[in-house]
Formats: structure tokens, C-alpha cells, sequence
């Protein structure tokens, strides 16, 4: 188990640094649809693409105009490049989508876009071979786990680490109120909480070795009532 804290420890800056957004030297040099789909010119999309523009094109990081929107909170620009045929499931280098650069960024009203335009919340993104849930519910946005929960999101993801999204809540969060919500969001939804990470501790175990009472009476009580 300390080996499991101490780990979370200093994967949690890693992990909360790992998506790469475009810099602003990259956003200045930029034309066509990139540039659009940073300024959210919905009509200049359109329009280029019109002109011949594919919508799927890459940047030196592999992010297409979607995850440049994406990472802007550019809503507009998003329904624009989907209109235009934009593939909602494709992984920029670092092997992020678009939904799940929304749920990191905690950006609610993003990832509500890409969800109704059909986007899904099921791919298994980044290094960790993780998922939109599981790094949402690493960074206690319980809002975007919500979300992404109603979205089908699969609640028992293991991702290589070992780690589910319960699990994160727990290992990578503060135990205050927002992991502690996250948390019950999971809870709810049914998630397993008899799954383990690396060293056989259960989410309750690491709750208690961390010391955050709430997550144990939760964690307790689910246990009870299943």
C-alpha cells in the first residue's frame, strides 16, 4: 500500500501535465482550418472545407481542427467540423480525443457538445491506455463524471497502471468534496468497488491508508447495501 501512495504521488503531476495543448506560437502560425477552429470562424470552416479543406488534417501533434476546438472550448467550430465530416474518435499524439481533452479541462459545456453530436465516451485514450472517466474522476470533476457516466462510459476500466476510476478517485484525489463526489457518482452508478490496483488494495483500502474519512463511510456503506 505505501508503495501504492507513493506512486500516486508522483504520477498525479504527470498525469495532470500530460495533454499538450497548441502554444501560442503554434496558434499564431496556423492557417486554414486549425486557425479557424481556434478562433471558432464556424462560417470559415464551412467554407474551406467547401473550398476542399479536409476536416481530418493534422498539426506536427498529430491534433486535427477538432481537437484544436476541442482545446479552445471552441463549440461552434465543433459542430461546424462534425457537420463537415470530422472524426469525432481520432487520437492526437499523445493519444487524447477530443472528449476526453474536454473532461480534463473540466469544460462541461464542451463535452455536452460533443456528446450530442455522437462522440464517444468509451475510447481508450492516452499513455495509461485510460479513459475520459478515469481522468475526470482523477481530477474530482464530478460534473464531467456525471456526464460521461450518462454517456456510457465504462465505469470498470483497468487502465495500465491498475487503476479504475473509483480507484483514482480515491489515490490521485485530496478527499475533499469534489473527489468525494466524483466518488459517489461512481458509487451510484454501480461501479465495481472490489477491483484492485497493483498491490491489492481496494479503493476503501486506500481511502483509509490516506486517511479520508468520508471516502470510508461511503466506501463502507456501499459495501452494505450490495
Amino acid at each position: 500500500m505505501i508503495r501504492s501512495l507513493i506512486g500516486a504521488a508522483l504520477l498525479a503531476a504527470g498525469i495532470a501535465s500530460a495533454q499538450v495543448p497548441p502554444s501560442a506560437a503554434e496558434t499564431a502560425a496556423y492557417t486554414g482550418l486549425h486557425a479557424a477552429a481556434h478562433r471558432g470562424a464556424a462560417d470559415s470552416i464551412a467554407k474551406l472545407v467547401a473550398e476542399g479543406a479536409k476536416p481530418n488534417e493534422r498539426d506536427r501533434r498529430g491534433r486535427t481542427p477538432l481537437h484544436v476546438a476541442a482545446f479552445a472550448g471552441q463549440r461552434e467550430a465543433i459542430r461546424a467540423l462534425a457537420k463537415a465530416g470530422a472524426d469525432l474518435r481520432l487520437l492526437e499524439n499523445d493519444r487524447y480525443d477530443a472528449v476526453t481533452i474536454a473532461s480534463v479541462a473540466n469544460d462541461e459545456e464542451t463535452l455536452r457538445t460533443l456528446l450530442s453530436l455522437g462522440a464517444s465516451a468509451a475510447l481508450t485514450t492516452s499513455r495509461w491506455d485510460g479513459t475520459a472517466l478515469i481522468a475526470a474522476a482523477h481530477l474530482g470533476h464530478a460534473g464531467v463524471v456525471r456526464q460521461l457516466i450518462a454517456a456510457g462510459a465504462p465505469l470498470d476500466h483497468v487502465n495500465n497502471l491498475h487503476w479504475t476510476a473509483a480507484i483514482e478517485a480515491v489515490v490521485l484525489g485530496d478527499g475533499g468534496l469534489r473527489h468525494q463526489d466524483t466518488l459517489a457518482a461512481l458509487i451510484r452508478a454501480g461501479a465495481n468497488l472490489k477491483l484492485t490496483d497493483r498491490q491489492g488494495d481496494t479503493p476503501l483500502a486506500l481511502a483509509r491508508a490516506r486517511g479520508y474519512g468520508e471516502m470510508v463511510r461511503m466506501l463502507k456503506a456501499a459495501a452494505a447495501g450490495r
